[in-house]
């Protein structure tokens, strides 16, 4: 060659590109895929033969021409190709896994203490306050010394960073630890709470510093300001404090959201805070609640006490001096409030809190909602959900908080007492103005009901029972009957059904036969006044009653039979009005068998009719009639046998014999009105009082109207109209008004026609119509008459003459014995004056004063003559009151209330004498009503003589008073007539009675009734002479034993009631005398003898109203008596009797219910007792079921219920009185929480064998229903104050335990019960509230009383709401992020996943702070090793994942582009680097990012190779050799990883393992969630190769796990990337 002295060219040698890579990582096999020519390959050799033949490789094994296609092909077309292929891959992923790299051991190590002098200790403090120094130079030791406060004070001094410090802080915690991890008590958070203890501690010592000036003391004049220097008022100090409290803020904020601090006990101290700092330490506590509020929400234990302090101190701030200047405080406190209760209702749920508070949680909800309202916005419609939900939550709270109060218990529906009760009220009122037509006893009351029933039976009791009174009652019941029958007979015929005559034959009947009352044999004469008259108005047939009982076969009818019958009494009495000899010989058959001649019937008839004969000779024989003089007394003596007999035989001889004799005899004489004859009028008289003592008002009615139809003398009239008056009652419940209104009328015409205009007559007719009865015109006429004749009285005239005062005529009235005399002085008068309106006034005025001379006039020996006298004086004034259209009673009232009031105290003995004389003639003559001497006189005189307040005022009033009380007796008591004063005659007592009847009578009994209870304080006033008090109150008991004054007060007990407690309440009435007017009050109501103080038992409906006021005023007579030294002692004894009695008696629900309305409105003390009373009571009941049945505990609910019930009343009506329930001293509440909880535990092992499925036919509703019972009475003992014994103490918390267990069983499975769920937890909330705290506690949380399991033992069946709450109840609060949700997996024996839920250790896991600075360069080989290699050098070791070498790599994005991406992809796997979006993205060829050369698109578009586009690559992250192959520990936090360099960096890894349910634990913590997604990583300067620097560690794949038992560490490590050649 030429130029032989040039080199040759060099050989030119493939080089592989950078990229690629090796084959192998340490033999030299080449690349992959690269195979570039050499010289001396075979191929390069010019040979013959490979000239000619081309190059040929021959075979080097005889079988390599075989193919095994076929063989391959045919496996894959069988059936099981894929179970084969599937094997065979797991066979090669098995023997990978075996052959690959074990972890190594690891390497963290803590750094260690040392002890460094002064100077060094604050060289290290200043470098760690330095960010140039990086951690790792300080990692390898940290400085021992400074501890608890002056540790936090030296780093707040060197103003270390907050992630630093956190870091030393932790280092240094890991240190104090270290020595205690290998005992087996070890708690890896024990720490935790100490380090909170010196947190709080150190915030509390700075809190300290904020103090409140006080007060200046007396006598002092500086300035505050001048004396008071806080530590804010200094602009210095008020720096350097605020400086050191943010830095303390800040790394409590750390600590607490990485657990460093315990963040229960944190949270604690920060409720006691609330509770005991001043006004200016809580505006900053309160702004440390709002900041980790979230925390306390987790569990209720921590936010109930929370709240409740909060709202303590918003009421002392409302009423605070200056609290204007604090409306930030309040509304940040309001604040707190409102969030609490939108997020846990169930804190509020607390019964003593919510009394307390729960004007001002309205009044804050209530703010809330309308500010919310009015400043949202569009955003209305969310508010006004977010308002509802509050309005829904309040509502819901309220119900629950009253329930555990027992208010307002569930209105039971009235019942038969109820319904009694209405009844009874209803015929007690019936009086002489009722119209039975219009009285609707039987209203909507169906007669096949059970309530007609009812209703007939309680008719029919009421009219024969002795606790009811007034005779008008078989009256008024036989009218309702047969108002009742013509209803139900009309409605017969209209729907066409039998008449109703047999269904009430019937009901009657089954009454008669089976009522208990109507057996006893002192109502045998009502009965037979009441089934008397059922025959007579044909309600009930007497025939086929007998008839019945005979068919029956009924023993016992004859009285020839030893043992009688109950109806043979019945058959013995009822009369007969009409009968027929047949059944008349019936019933004689029936009673004395069929063989008797003579029965005692005949004998009694023909002794009562000799008694009338002798009575009334004028009507038998034509003899000369009695006197009238002769009948001196009622008759009792004259007719004893009528009086005692049987009223068959009575009915028998009055109406069938005296009444015919009494008509024939009047017919006979045809009496005139002109006739001067009055024996008819005396034998009218005479019979009426027979009758009326008989009860035999029908023929009386009878008599009465045939007298006043063919009665023609003035005298029969006036005694006719003194019978119908004085009888009003029994002729309205008679039904017979009407017929009386017809005759009055009639007699009006008649007498009309003759001239006559009877006052009293047109009077009487007015008020018997009352617009009901008469035609319109017959009223008008009337009316017209009665207006003429008042007219004719006084003439209304133009002139108007004065009447004197003094009348110089009556005096010498004295002295004109002439028998026309009075009536002469009287018309005289009334025609001079008739046109004065006063002179019926002076009138009487002078007359009282013509009187008073009397005893002067006529001589003391001579007091007959005194008292015909005074006769004609009354025979004067009758006169003028005849001349009076309005009656004398108005003047003479006006008289006695004026002037009249001082002349009546000073009337001396004579005087009295004959103004008595003339007050009783007055009221005999109808001139002066009974009622207004007693409205004028007797009463004004009671109450001067209750009101005398010394002996010598008592004396005085001797003379007064006992004139009084003569004059009260005669007209009131006396029966006599003919004796010194009036009535002169049978005639006169007749109208008399007439008049006193009125005193009963409305509006005038009211005043009696006000006016007794001073008839007491009279006989108990000690100034009054005895002998007066005696006789008072002989007369008293007279009055209030009589049957017409009982039937007006059980008419109106509202009045009486209202005199008493007016009585009762007066401050000036001596506590001494309340017993004597309540044993009046009881004789009022006819309960017993006065002096009684034992409980009515009479909880029938008869005596129920008056034992609901007697009792009433029972107990506040009690309630004075405890207020008094002398009868402290009594009343306390009559009071546990009295309560005793009261839990004790056997009572329906409706009686106790009306029991439970006496207790109202009682005294503190009194309540106290029954309370006491009705909690021994619920003992013995609970104590007599020691069996664990269900039957037994079911058995016992309907008494204790009752019980239970009528407790919660009394305490109820002390809350609604604003008072509290008195503490209870006695043991009884530790007694009966013992019955409760050993009844309740027998229910829970009852329960728990259903919920096991070994009981057999458990009956859970009448199990909870027992359980709910149980409930509520824990709730209502736990509302009542007493003392909390240390057995008490130790019994409620395992009752809480019980609780919890309970909540398990009725939360989920098959006794899932929402209803009594609910209320197991609000009681179990009540008792942890309720349950006294030790005042020197550091915590103040019953941890004791809380339940002991974790959440994730529920029941996986419970619903999540229910979930929800247990959740509340724990007093663990939620788990540190680090954490949560994370547990250690493992297998058992038979291969279930067991997971156990990893604890925190935050002081033990510590930041990785890296490898150190790099500073050397490391060869390739190196890297290699480095890069197959993992480190195990984080505190979390990656043997608690059960880590492993894949061999894989991770592909990290880089600079490169899209084909070399995607032919490195298709050696690599991938699938951890990219995810299944990125991969699909770029498996489908379409391009995802483009840099920024063109060329990229240029050689995407015109490349001809086949290959993946580019992939889709990642944010571009510039991360160094160390920071790319190293990834955090999981302990690490966003703050103090910070701390590892200035410049960070975030990395996507996941920690999370497999999930499982949260473990609580008394030491767990809570904090700020973790964002373990983004983890900042250190990032250091860019060093080595690009290739260096774009590669990272080898893939760690996490499998399985290992057992939690063989594994000291906990929690998750993330996967170190890095990427290897492939083995």
């Amino acid at each position: 060659m030429g130029g032989g002295d040039k080199d040759p060219p060099a050989i030119y040698k493939s080089q592989p590109p950078e990229w690629l890579p090796k084959v192998h990582a340490t033999s030299d096999l080449g690349y992959t895929g690269f195979y570039p020519p050499r010289p001396d390959q075979t191929e390069e050799v010019l040979t013959e033969s490979n000239i000619k033949h081309g190059l040929q490789s021959g075979f080097h094994v005889s079988a390599e021409n075989f193919s095994a296609r076929d063989t391959v092909q045919g496996g894959l077309v069988t059936d099981h190709v894929l179970v084969d292929l599937a094997d065979f891959m797991n066979q090669v992923f098995s023997r990978r896994l075996e052959n690959a790299p074990p972890i190594p051991p690891t390497s963290f190590r803590l750094p260690s203490r040392v002890t460094l002098n002064d100077a060094k200790r604050q060289s290290w403090f200043a470098d760690l306050a330095n960010p140039d120094v990086p951690l790792h130079k300080l990692g390898k030791s940290v400085p021992h010394g400074a501890k608890g406060h002056d540790l936090l004070d030296l780093l707040h001094t060197n103003n270390v960073a907050i992630p630093r410090a956190v870091w030393f802080l932790r280092v240094f915690g890991g240190n104090e630890t270290a020595g205690l991890r290998n005992k087996p008590s070890y708690n890896p958070t024990q720490y935790s709470i100490e380090w909170a203890n010196v947190v709080t501690g150190y915030l509390r010592k700075q809190l300290a510093d904020i103090a409140l000036p006080m007060a200046p003391r007396a006598g002092f004049s500086l300035n505050i300001k001048q004396t008071f220097k806080g530590v804010l008022s200094d602009m210095e100090t008020r720096e350097r404090w605020i400086s050191r409290f943010n830095y303390s803020l800040n790394l409590l904020r750390s600590f607490y959201s990485e657990g460093l601090v315990d963040n229960r006990t944190f949270l604690a101290w920060l409720v006691q805070q609330m509770n005991i700092s001043n006004l200016a330490q809580l505006t900053f506590v309160a702004g440390l609640a709002d900041e980790f509020l979230d925390g306390m929400l987790v569990t209720r234990a921590i936010t109930r006490p929370f709240i409740e302090a909060c709202m303590n101190r918003l009421s002392e701030l409302q009423s605070a001096a200056g609290r204007e200047h604090l409306t930030c405080l309040q509304d940040l406190l309001k604040n707190l409030i409102v969030r609490t209760f939108i997020a846990l209702p169930d804190s509020f749920v607390s019964p003593r809190m919510w009394m307390q508070h729960e004007t001002l949680l309205h009044e804050v909800l209530s703010d809330y909602m309308e500010n919310y309202l009015s400043s949202s916005g569009q955003g209305k419609m969310n508010a006004q959900a977010l308002c509802k939900t509050i309005l829904n939550s309040f509502i819901d709270v309220q119900v629950r908080n009253e329930a555990m109060f027992l208010k307002d218990l569930p209105t039971r529906p009235p019942g038969a007492l109820s319904s009694a009760l209405n009844d009874i009220k209803l015929l007690n009122s019936l009086s002489g103005q009722s119209d039975m037509s219009s009285v609707s006893f039987f209203h909507d009351v169906s007669d096949e009901s059970p309530e007609f029933a009812q209703k007939l039976d309680v008719l029919l009791t009421w009219s024969v029972t002795p606790l009811q009174y007034g005779d008008h009652r078989p009256y008024a019941v036989a009218s309702l009957l047969r108002c009742w029958r013509e209803e139900a007979g009309e409605r017969a015929i209209r729907r066409g059904r039998v008449s109703p005559d047999e269904f009430i034959q019937d009901k009657l009947f089954d009454w008669l036969d089976s009522s208990p009352v109507a057996a006893e044999s002192n109502n045998i004469p009502n009965v037979a006044l009441l089934f008397g008259q059922l025959v007579k108005d044909e309600l009930f047939s007497y025939p086929l009653y007998v008839q019945r009982l005979v068919a029956r076969g009924e023993l016992g009818l004859s009285f020839s039979e030893e043992n009688g019958s109950r109806h043979r009494n019945f058959l013995r009495w009822i009369p007969l009005h009409s009968s027929s000899s047949a059944l008349i010989m019936h019933r004689k058959v029936t009673l004395y068998g069929a063989r008797a001649r003579q029965i005692p019937e005949d004998a009694n008839e023909r002794e009562i009719r000799a008694e009338i004969r002798a009575l009334l000779p004028e009507l038998f024989g034509g003899r000369e009639p009695l006197p009238v003089e002769n009948y001196k007394d009622g008759l009792e003596t004259s007719c004893g046998r009528l009086f005692s007999a049987p009223r068959y035989e009575q009915v028998r001889v009055v109406h069938e014999w005296l009444l015919p004799n009494l008509k024939k005899n009047l017919m006979s004489q045809r009496i005139e009105p002109s006739s001067t004859d009055i024996s008819w009028a005396k034998t009218y008289c005479v019979s009426t009082v027979l009758m009326a003592h008989c009860k035999c008002y029908g023929t009386m009615l009878e008599l009465t109207l045939f007298a006043l139809e063919y009665g023609k003398h003035t005298d029969l009239l006036t005694v006719v109209i003194w019978t119908l008056r004085q009888h009003m009652e029994m002729w309205a419940c008679m039904n017979k008004l009407k017929d009386i209104a017809n005759s009055l009328y009639a007699a009006h015409h008649y007498w009309r026609g003759q001239g006559v205009n009877n006052a009293d007559l047109m009077n009487l007719l007015i008020e018997v119509d009352n617009g009901r009865y008469l035609d319109q015109a017959a009223r008008d006429q009337v009316l017209t008459d009665k207006a003429a004749y008042a007219n004719a009285l006084a003439p209304v005239t133009g002139e108007t003459i004065d009447c004197p005062a003094f009348l110089s005529d009556i005096p010498f009235l004295t002295s004109d014995s002439r028998p026309e005399a009075p009536s002469n002085l009287a018309n005289s008068l009334w025609y001079k004056y008739r046109t004065a309106p006063n002179w019926a006034w002076v009138a009487w005025d002078n007359t009282v004063s013509s009187i008073r001379e009397i005893p002067s006039v006529i001589p003391g020996t001579d007091v007959a003559a005194r008292r015909a006298c005074a006769l004609r004086y009354a025979a004067f004034l009758t006169h003028v009151e005849h001349h009076l259209p309005s009656g004398f009673d108005d003047h003479v009232l006006r008289w006695f209330e004026g002037p009249g009031k001082d002349k009546v105290a000073s009337f001396s003995a004579e005087e009295w004498d004959v103004i008595t004389v003339v007050l009783l003639q007055l009221s005999v003559n109808g001139a002066l009503a009974t009622t207004t001497i007693l409205e004028g006189v007797a009463y004004p005189v009671w109450l001067l003589g209750a009101s005398a307040n010394s002996p010598q005022q008592g004396q005085s009033l001797s003379i007064l008073l006992t004139a009084v009380k003569e004059l009260c007796n005669r007209l009131l008591l006396n029966t006599e007539c003919g004796v010194d004063y009036p009535p002169a005659n049978f005639c006169e007592a007749c109208g008399l009675q007439t008049r006193r009847r009125d005193v009963y009578r409305e509006p005038h009994f009211a005043s009696l009734i006000r006016n007794t209870p001073i008839l007491v304080l009279l006989e108990e006033n000690a100034h009054v002479p005895h002998g007066i008090r005696a006789s008072y109150s002989d007369f008293r008991r007279t009055i209030c034993s009589m049957n017409v004054f009982r039937q007006g007060v059980y008419r109106d007990l509202d009045t009486v009631n209202r005199a008493f407690e007016r009585v009762l309440e007066d401050e000036n009435v001596p506590i001494q005398i309340h017993e004597a007017l309540i044993n009046a009050l009881r004789l009022m109501l006819g309960d017993g003898q006065a002096g009684e103080h034992t409980t009515s038992a009479a909880l029938s409906p008869w005596k129920l109203a008056a034992t609901f006021m007697e009792d009433r005023f029972s107990m506040k007579q009690l309630s004075s008596a405890l207020n008094r030294d002398a009868t402290r002692r009594r009343a306390n004894e009559l009071l546990d009797q009295r309560a005793a009695k009261v839990f004790h008696q056997d009572m329906t629900s409706e009686q106790s219910d009306f029991v439970a309305q006496m207790m109202k409105d009682l005294s503190v003390p009194i309540a106290g007792k029954l309370i006491l009373a009705g909690l021994r009571r619920m003992i013995e009941l609970l104590d007599e079921f020691q069996s664990s049945s269900m039957e037994d505990l079911a058995n016992m609910i309907p008494t204790a219920g009752e019980v239970l019930r009528l407790l919660s009343s009394i305490a109820q009506s002390l809350r609604n009185a604003g008072q509290a329930i008195p503490t209870i001293e006695d043991p009884a509440r530790d007694k009966l929480m013992i019955s409760i909880f050993g009844r309740l535990d027998a229910a829970d092992r009852l329960l728990g064998t259903e919920v096991a499925g070994t009981s057999s036919g458990l009956d859970l509703n009448r199990l909870g229903h027992t359980i709910t019972f149980l409930l509520r009475l824990v709730q209502f003992n736990l509302g009542v104050p007493g003392v909390w014994t240390s057995a008490l103490k130790d019994l409620c918390e395992h009752f809480c335990h019980k609780l919890a267990r309970m909540l398990l069983y009725y939360g989920s499975g098959v006794t899932l019960d929402p209803v009594i769920f609910a209320l197991t937890l609000d009681t179990m909330y009540y008792m942890i509230d309720d349950y006294p705290l030790d005042p020197k506690a550091a915590s103040p949380i019953p941890l004791n009383l809380y339940p002991p399991f974790e959440l994730r033992s529920l029941p996986p069946s419970m619903p999540n709401e229910f979930r929800k709450r247990i959740r509340a109840i724990l007093p663990y609060v939620a788990l540190n992020a680090a954490v949560a949700n994370l547990a250690y997996a493992s297998q058992d024996a038979t291969g279930h996943t067991l997971l156990t839920p990893v604890q925190n250790r935050p002081w033990e896991w510590t930041e990785n702070l890296g490898d150190p600075a790099p500073g050397q360069s490391k060869s390739e080989d190196q890297e290699g090793e480095e890069r197959t290699s993992v480190k195990n050098s984080a505190s979390l070791s990656l043997e608690l994942f059960a880590t492993r070498i894949t061999n894989e790599h991770v592909i990290v994005p880089g600079e490169r582009d899209g084909k070399t991406e995607t032919t490195i992809r298709t050696f690599q796997d991938d699938l951890s680097s990219e995810t299944i979006y990125q991969r699909d993205w770029r498996e489908s060829r379409v391009p995802l990012s483009i840099g920024s050369d063109a060329q990229h698109l240029e050689r995407a578009e015109h490349t001809e190779e086949t290959g993946p586009l580019p992939s889709l690559h990642h944010h571009q992250i510039q991360l160094d050799r160390r920071s790319a192959s190293r990834r955090p520990s999981p302990a690490s936090s966003i703050r103090s990883r910070g701390s590892a360099a200035p410049r960070q960096a975030s990395v996507v890894s996941s920690l999370r393992a497999s999930p499982a349910l949260p473990r609580f634990s008394t030491g767990s913590t809570a904090g700020d969630p973790i964002d373990v997604d983004s983890i900042e990583l250190e990032t250091l300067s860019q060093t080595g190769s690009k290739r260096k620097s774009s590669t990272v560690d080898s893939d760690v794949e996490i499998i399985e796990v290992p057992s939690a038992t063989s594994k000291r560490g906990k929690g998750k490590a993330a996967a170190k990337p890095r990427q290897t050649k492939r083995r």
